[in-house]
């Protein structure tokens, strides 16, 4: 079964060339492409792709808000957010929306198609600058707090914790700790609901936050 990709970008060009990138992935297949905020709109509900590829700025407006008017329709719907942009107001504008992922337009065929797979699996998805990015928005003006928020975390959790925020991946997190894969997506789904956060993303915050992890 293949993993449903709808396309949004006000550049026709990169509109193919992804939708000819991706017929070459086995598991993958492009059911819908839009040019602008106004299209998308017009025509995403007749579709139920599994990922959503999405520019941040169209010729008729941004696609954070796109995704914010889709999310209140279908709070599930997965969207990897697509820019040349990696400036904090962007990001900010990305989280605060809950997209699945951000990664900058230059990186490679095989970096998308990974986040692509990532995001389908229910993970988030952030490019390496994109993460460097948020940890400097959160070490900037701020200290390190040895806080919980009332939230006591177990030792194992805090394991798992560092390792999501040293960006390690599930395999290499069970890998590292003798689990399963299953088992860290159970500490991570307990870490977003304990943490109150949304996604990766939050919690890299939250660590650096607690000084779990040194910068």
């Amino acid at each position: 079964m293949s993993i449903t990709i709808y396309i949004v970008d006000d550049h026709k060009v990169f509109r193919q060339g992804i939708t000819s990138l991706i017929g070459y992935e086995e598991d993958m297949e492009v059911i819908g492409t839009a040019g602008s905020v106004k299209e998308f709109m017009e025509h995403i509900l007749d579709h139920h792709p599994d990922v959503i590829l999405m520019d941040i700025t169209l010729r008729d407006g941004e696609g954070t808000d796109a995704v914010k008017w889709l999310k209140k329709k279908r709070p599930d719907a997965k969207v990897l957010m697509l820019s040349m942009h990696q400036e904090d107001k962007y990001i900010r504008k990305v989280l605060d929306v809950g997209a699945s992922g951000y990664m900058l337009k230059d990186a490679g065929t095989e970096e998308m198609m990974k986040a692509i797979r990532e995001i389908y699996q229910g993970h988030t998805y952030y490019s390496h600058q994109i993460t460097q990015a948020i940890i400097q928005q959160v070490v900037s003006g701020k200290k390190p707090k040895k806080e919980l928020s009332g939230k006591a975390l177990s030792s194992r959790e805090l394991q798992v914790l560092k390792f999501i925020a040293e960006e390690k991946g599930n395999k290499e997190i069970a890998d590292l700790l003798f689990i399963s894969v299953r088992t860290v997506d159970a500490h991570r789904r307990h870490l977003l609901e304990k943490i109150q956060v949304k996604n990766t993303a939050g919690l890299v915050k939250y660590a650096i936050r607690i000084g779990l992890i040194d910068l």
